[in-house]
């Protein structure tokens, strides 16, 4: 059996350590996703990301409690939705999250989405500070946050998110976004990392520079995160493939090819044109 990558981390202003690459677990649901996810954490991953939206937080829990992988090992992440960002919904929220993973605490819980128009997003903050200080979350961050969102929560509250988790890969590097969060102390992870959906393993761009370090056109995009101080949340259900997209630490970019990768960005590049200034989830 090989050796399994060892994973670097990246530390929050708090100290603590974060795996620098993740594990998505959208639409991995039922005993099959529980499966999955045991499979990831086996093959190495040590972050993995959920949601109450995804409605799998009871396969993701199940398969932290059933893994060999000690618990005090994992980094298990939920999020809040839109429709219970009321103080009292989302408190109430939280603590099923919890309820639901069948775990003592849950190590990173964030805000799935500002829907700024509903404006409520910093009772649904304060929600979040107050699970932090009863012990229900280690940890608490945001997704898909833009700079006026996250100047906002420190001007009323004081406290600024660990980590805000947005929409980034080739075609949408959001390279302001990623400035902006390393001058604030911010972690960034990306959602949707090899583009969803989109040519982008296709790109020959792409497939050039896989060639010329003799990876996996996926394995180039994920060393492009690396390299753009991301922090990656691919999802695969085939072991071989988890194994694959964690081996990506010993593929150092040149500049060159990094710039060559970011310069495939484009102005439609959003997946779904889901925009935080306007989209409000439910």
């Amino acid at each position: 059996m090989s050796q399994r990558p060892v994973i670097p981390t990246r530390t929050t202003r708090s100290g603590a350590d974060v795996p620098a690459i993740g594990f998505g677990t959208y639409r991995l649901n039922g005993h099959a996703g529980v499966g999955v996810v045991r499979e990831a954490l086996t093959s190495g991953y040590r972050l993995l990301d959920s949601a109450f939206t995804y409605e799998n937080e009871g396969a993701v829990g199940r398969a932290v409690r059933t893994s060999e992988v000690p618990r005090a090992d994992v980094l298990v992440a939920s999020k809040l939705p839109g429709r219970h960002h009321a103080y009292d919904q989302a408190r109430r929220t939280i603590e099923e999250s919890v309820l639901r993973m069948g775990l003592d605490h849950i190590d990173h819980y964030l805000i799935h989405w500002p829907n700024p128009l509903g404006d409520r997003y910093l009772e649904a903050w304060r929600a979040l500070i107050d699970a932090r200080e009863r012990g229900l979350v280690t940890e608490i961050g945001v997704c898909n946050f833009l700079p006026e969102h996250l100047d906002r929560l420190e001007a009323e509250t004081g406290v600024l998110p660990f980590v805000n988790q947005i929409e980034l890969h080739p075609y949408f590097p959001q390279v302001e976004a990623l400035a902006y969060h390393r001058a604030r102390g911010i972690l960034t992870e990306g959602w949707a990392p090899l583009g969803r959906g989109s040519d982008l393993l296709a790109n020959p761009t792409i497939g050039d520079v896989a060639a010329a370090y003799d990876v996996t056109p996926a394995q180039a995009v994920l060393a492009w995160h690396v390299a753009m101080g991301s922090i990656p949340l691919p999802k695969a259900s085939s072991p071989a493939r988890q194994r694959q997209n964690l081996d990506v630490f010993r593929v150092r970019l040149s500049d060159a090819d990094r710039d060559r990768i970011t310069a495939l960005g484009r102005p439609d590049g959003r997946i779904g044109g889901l925009d935080p200034a306007t989209h409000e989830e439910l």
